[in-house]
């Protein structure tokens, strides 16, 4: 998916391309977590949609739930979503950012090569 250090820096508009298919994709995951999280306050503790949404949107964020009475099955629930969420936030920058953190290393590598010449493996 990514150029190898020999070859040269991706151009200005194929590196946007790149960013934004990055971004969308981070974005998709993003909305299917939310809505796996909002069905999971619905089934599990009856919420409205709404209700299910702040809730869901709040754990995704980092802030925690609002509060509100939860049975076992709710609080069940509510303990995995937050663990999902937490690797579900890095997993997400991981995938939005990686094509930032891979052109600045790129050009780096461009800029300083190493003495022995290009590398070819």
């Amino acid at each position: 998916m990514f150029e190898r250090a020999w070859q040269p820096v991706l151009s200005r508009q194929a590196y946007l391309r790149r960013l934004a298919a990055s971004f969308g994709l981070g974005g998709a995951v993003l909305a299917v977590s939310l809505f796996a999280g909002m069905i999971g306050y619905r089934a599990t503790e009856g919420l409205s949609w709404v209700d299910s949404f702040l809730n869901a949107s709040m754990l995704m964020g980092g802030e925690g739930p609002l509060d509100h009475q939860r049975g076992t099955a709710g609080k069940l629930f509510e303990g995995f979503y937050a663990l999902y969420c937490g690797l579900a936030v890095i997993s997400i920058a991981g995938i939005m950012f990686a094509p930032v953190v891979h052109r600045f290393l790129h050009k780096l590598h461009k800029a300083h090569p190493p003495a022995d010449g290009p590398h070819q493996g």
